[in-house]
């Protein structure tokens, strides 16, 4: 079990006064993890496959995606994703742009759920889902990884 409750990453982004206002990932708890979901992604259709797309986007994008265990975040500004538990670097390359890039396992999951995000918003045309993106993209726009996040979901 994770006895660890606060793992946060601070970044910056702009107010609409043009003073930085700090965006913060915080791991979720253990106990938490099962209203993760629900809470978060409740209200959107069919919420129930966001998880195993997310999974899907990172095989694709990833040659060396085994599975493995994912760590869920809740942002500061009400957005939330996950991402495989740190350790490694992941090579990504979306055939679809042509992009290639090593991001952090962070980084790499933030690219798959920015993926998944964009196209479920399409699929069920919620605008909740479309939130969720832009709460996100804003997080991976201050990320120390930004370049190479933009790059693979371009």
């Amino acid at each position: 079990m994770n006895t660890e409750t606060n793992h946060s990453s601070d970044v910056f982004t702009l107010a609409a006064d043009n003073n930085p206002v700090a965006l913060a990932a915080t791991v979720v708890p253990d106990e938490q993890r099962l209203r993760f979901w629900p809470q978060y992604f409740g209200a959107i259709p069919q919420w129930i496959l966001l998880e195993p797309r997310i999974f899907a986007w990172l095989d694709r994008l990833c040659v060396d995606y085994r599975g493995g265990i994912w760590q869920f975040y809740t942002l500061s500004n009400g957005g939330a994703f996950m991402a495989p538990e740190d350790g490694e670097k992941w090579a990504l390359f979306n055939q679809m742009n042509g992009n290639g890039a090593e991001l952090s396992a962070q980084a790499a999951g933030i690219a798959a759920c920015l993926m998944a995000y964009s196209h479920h918003a399409c699929r069920t045309e919620c605008d909740a889902m479309t939130e969720h993106y832009y709460r996100l993209r804003d997080y991976a726009l201050t990320h120390a990884e930004c370049r190479a996040i933009m790059a693979i979901i371009d």
